[in-house]
């Protein structure tokens, strides 16, 4: 019962970014670019899953390099790490937006406000 539980729990989850992505494709670019969604970028977020959550984890180099491409647009760096996949993965965005500065990027997008929070 519990493992038909998360079976649809997860397909609920595909069918909601599912229709995130053609409400992207049908309104055209977003914070991230015509064709891609948040959503989407943040996947490719994932060898930063623990820096994300917990502000003293070691930040891999596979991460930094995610976050400099993406962070070449804030907007889409702050909407990534907003995002519905970042939060479901139990992403802190509190922490998140420090790993610019833990990778000490240094044409990262200081002070750029990502909703609540500001890049460091």
């Amino acid at each position: 019962m519990e493992a038909s539980t998360k079976c649809i729990c997860f397909l609920a989850f595909l069918v909601i970014l599912g229709i995130n992505e053609l409400s992207v494709q049908v309104h055209g670019a977003g914070e991230c670019g015509k064709g891609t969604s948040p959503d989407r970028e943040a996947f490719k977020l994932a060898p930063c899953a623990s820096a994300a959550q917990d502000e003293n984890a070691a930040v891999s180099s596979r991460c930094c390099a995610q976050v400099k491409k993406i962070g070449q647009n804030p907007s889409c760096l702050c909407a990534v790490m907003l995002s519905n996949t970042a939060r479901s993965s139990g992403v802190n965005p509190e922490v998140a937006v420090t790993i610019p500065k833990r990778c000490n990027i240094e044409d990262r997008p200081i002070g750029y406000k990502c909703g609540a929070y500001t890049l460091p």
